[in-house]
């Protein structure tokens, strides 16, 4: 058994050195990875007729909003479905400044009662006290 270990950490000890070898056929030429080239700077071509933006002109790749949106729902302006154009007909168009008048005394809400509210409030548990009622 001492044999066969001494011979392996032989091998082991000599692959091992092997590695610190300066000659031999592990000696070859390689390329230098210091030595870099330096490259021709780049030259604007002498045809190049661009023509500076006028102050507040609209981008020429940027469309509407809408066209934006169309593009980037469905991938440009294809034609709606008869079903996409008949709810979009019964929803009608919405008002203007729907977002300002959302929380206006005026607005008309749906009262959601006394059950929602307690939900809603409840503190929050790990739900060792919850109890299922199933009505019958």
């Amino acid at each position: 058994m001492t044999k066969h270990r001494t011979l392996a950490l032989l091998a082991v000890s000599a692959t091992m050195l092997s590695a610190c070898g300066g000659g031999g056929f592990l000696n070859r030429d390689r390329p230098d990875e210091f030595a870099v080239q330096r490259q021709a700077p780049l030259v604007v071509p002498p045809d190049f007729n661009l023509v500076p933006p006028a102050p507040g002109a609209p981008r020429p790749s940027e469309g509407t909003a809408s066209e934006q949106a169309l593009e980037a729902l469905f991938g440009g302006p294809a034609a709606r479905s008869a079903v996409e154009t008949s709810v979009l007909d019964r929803a009608g168009a919405a008002a203007p400044g729907i977002r300002s008048s959302v929380g206006d005394a005026e607005t008309n809400t749906v009262a959601k009662g006394r059950v929602t509210r307690d939900i809603i409030a409840a503190p929050e548990g790990d739900g060792a006290g919850a109890q299922a009622v199933i009505p019958g």
